[in-house]
């Protein structure tokens, strides 16, 4: 049947990131010594966080990071993002005119790294799993909310009857919570714990860690893998560091070969500042955000204007000025600049700072200031600068004389599970789309079953806005639901957008395809790197 071309967002800038290296992307070598990768992703386990790995539990752009090396899915984010391509399938794609029944072919002959053959049950079973089982955490099914059932037809076509239109559904079938597991290895009726992680993906993966905390993990190249990606290399370690200074040290000393989330702002600025030496940095253009989140049931803000007036006030391009420089760049809107559907709602909505405007706000609701808050902040998950951001926040907010702010940090495995139970009023996070489409900066915080567990709940956008702007193949055509959403956003103000930053990889000048280690979403490509020659 004739259908609408599936067209998503082409982002500005995602084709041509800047390296500042010697040499392109495309050589490098299988062989050689392991290429070692520093990151400061902290992996745990705790009561709260007992099987970081299983694809149907985990939901953060660490844990992906990992299970994207490991855990084949249908699709896959392509080299130089844009549309999804198959990966584990042979061919995907809508069956109906109306968006619905999503069918794929698989590629003949998959295994699983085990040996074990792969088919069209084993992406039933994985699915099944991952929208049935129930977590006190977060977890990703809220991408599979669409799905109704799984058909299969013999070992290799599956067919999703979805509940409603979803043209993003490729993505989704892209993302982590979407991959194919062996049942033999992943229960059906509980989540795997530990650090194990297995699948038909371009690496097998052996961890090493202490005290129920992840210290590296090896990646060697999967010799029955079959998909769309070229592995340039037989083995990388993902090292682990607690902060990035120390991580910097080890690229210095050459124990590490490439250092990649998060830098400092200092680091990458020494980095960009130096021509010579032998680690260079390459600079991609990213859909990082950064964003305040609020408890609307919590009683110090459950009057929005409370909510306004800190959105009045708050100066973005200062904030941005003094903590990130170039790094960044304000934000007026959950959807970042450079998505289809994008519209600076906030700044519509509220224009320059001003503290007067956020006076009569104020005054106007019978609300009495200053208002005493405690902004929550996470201390390890988003980088070093994370502190000094809440406290230029805290700067400007008491300055305008309508707020006593005070700040709490806490290493992220005591603040996301705190944020989740809804005991902070207001809280700073970050977010990595799960795919570059508007809908992954809308529906994750405000439909139904949100990520934040927030109990802000607006049934416009969820009943109508959100499936309307899915009904549609042409993203462009979206613009108008999305758009309403965003000015809903910034009137209610269940959440207050900060910035969006740019990201770096550093890298030592013998390792090729730095350039494509992360795609705009943050997704780290291992198989890209290789071995060149230095200079």
């Amino acid at each position: 049947m004739n259908r609408k071309t599936l067209v998503l967002p082409a982002v500005v800038g995602l084709l041509a990131p800047v390296l500042a290296a010697c040499g392109g992307s495309d050589g490098g070598s299988g062989g050689g010594d392991a290429i070692a990768v520093g990151t400061t992703d902290r992996f745990t386990i705790t009561k709260d966080v007992p099987a970081p790995f299983d694809p149907a539990y985990a939901y953060d752009i660490g844990a992906w990071n990992i299970m994207r090396h490991t855990a084949q899915t249908l699709m896959t984010q392509p080299r130089g993002d844009g549309e999804p391509v198959p990966e584990a399938a042979q061919q995907c794609g809508f069956t109906d005119t109306g968006n619905e029944r999503y069918a794929c072919t698989l590629r003949d002959g998959l295994k699983f790294s085990n040996g074990d053959d792969l088919t069209a049950e084993d992406v039933k079973y994985s699915i099944d799993r991952a929208v049935s089982l129930e977590a006190d955490t977060e977890v990703g099914k809220v991408l599979l909310s669409t799905v109704d059932t799984v058909e299969t037809k013999g070992d290799r076509e599956v067919v999703f009857h979805l509940k409603t239109a979803d043209a993003t559904f490729p993505y989704k079938l892209s993302t982590p919570v979407a991959s194919i597991l062996n049942k033999e290895q992943y229960a059906k009726d509980k989540f795997r714990d530990g650090f194990d992680l297995d699948g038909s993906g371009p690496y097998e993966m052996k961890s090493e860690s202490k005290n129920g905390v992840l210290s590296k993990i090896v990646f060697t190249k999967n010799p029955t893998y079959k998909g769309s990606v070229k592995v340039n290399n037989d083995k990388v370690e993902l090292v682990s560091f607690e902060d990035a200074e120390t991580m910097g040290n080890a690229l210095d000393k050459g124990d590490i070969d490439v250092m990649t989330r998060a830098m400092t702002p200092e680091q990458v600025k020494k980095l960009s500042d130096s021509s010579q030496g032998a680690v260079k940095l390459v600079e991609v253009s990213g859909l990082e955000i950064r964003y305040l989140g609020f408890n609307v049931d919590a009683a110090s803000v459950e009057d929005k204007a409370v909510r306004q007036a800190m959105a009045q006030v708050i100066n973005r391009a200062e904030l941005v000025s003094r903590v990130y420089g170039s790094q960044a760049e304000p934000l007026y809107s959950m959807v970042p600049a450079g998505i289809t559907g994008h519209s600076n709602s906030f700044f519509n909505k509220y224009g320059d700072p001003s503290v007067a405007k956020a006076k009569q706000t104020l005054k106007s609701a019978g609300i009495d200031s200053p208002i005493e808050l405690t902004l929550h902040y996470t201390t390890d998950h988003y980088g070093a600068a994370t502190k000094l951001e809440f406290e230029e926040l805290q700067r400007q907010l008491n300055a305008s004389g309508l707020f006593d702010i005070k700040l709490d940090g806490k290493p992220w495995d005591i603040f996301r599970p705190a944020e989740r139970r809804l005991e902070y009023d207001v809280f700073g996070m970050g977010w990595f789309p799960d795919f570059p489409d508007a809908d992954s900066f809308i529906a994750p915080f405000l439909d139904e079953d949100n990520t934040l567990k927030s109990p802000y709940l607006n049934q416009k956008i969820i009943k109508d806005l959100i499936p309307e702007s899915r009904s549609e193949a042409d993203r462009l055509s979206a613009a108008d639901s999305l758009t309403e959403i965003q000015d809903i956003t910034a009137a209610d103000v269940p959440l207050i957008p900060l910035w969006q930053g740019k990201q770096y990889v550093a890298a030592r000048d013998d390792v090729t395809g730095a350039a494509y280690l992360l795609n705009s979403s943050s997704t780290l490509q291992l198989w890209e790197l290789g071995r060149g020659v230095s200079g």
